[in-house]
């Protein structure tokens, strides 16, 4: 291996890259997703209490590092904030958590419907449009109905 084409990969592992697994696996599990959740909610860096988590000093620390690693909090003046990508990312988390909790249902139902041969597009866009609420979880339901409609008329 050529001495400067190591050197530019040891450069380049210098680099920290953040990965959607890093940041999946750090809210992965239920109490550091509380955590985030709490931290998001405090806006102002307000000190989070160990004992009202009720985690362990090693549980609570693990999940803070871990959210940290991902880069979704730092810690500025003693405070735990969110970092501008864990604004971006608990925004993401709240369009999930309202599909899970309002929208889970009409989404199998429109799973369903998609299925039916005999309805035509247009009227699955209609019902969609009548079923969901939400703009953001509609565009994405649409967007991605039409998205495999064209790629399904490409293969043909």
């Amino acid at each position: 291996m050529d001495y400067n084409y190591s050197r530019s990969l040891i450069k380049w592992r210098c680099i920290v890259l953040i990965s959607t697994v890093d940041i999946l696996n750090a809210l992965a599990d239920y109490n550091a997703l509380v955590l985030f959740r709490t931290i998001a909610a405090t806006r102002d860096g307000s000190n989070i209490l160990i004992s009202k988590m009720n985690l362990s000093r090693k549980q609570y620390y693990s999940r803070m590092s871990r959210l940290m690693n991902a880069g979704l909090v730092k810690r500025q003046n003693g405070k735990y904030i969110l970092t501008s990508l864990g604004k971006v990312i608990h925004e993401a988390e709240k369009s999930i958590e309202t599909a899970l909790v309002h929208d889970y249902w009409k989404l199998k139902t429109i799973d369903s419907l998609e299925t039916c041969e005999d309805l035509p597009m247009e009227e699955l866009h209609k019902i969609i449009e009548s079923l969901i609420k939400d703009q953001k979880i509609k565009e994405s339901v649409l967007v991605n109905r039409h998205n495999a409609r064209e790629l399904t008329f490409s293969l043909i």
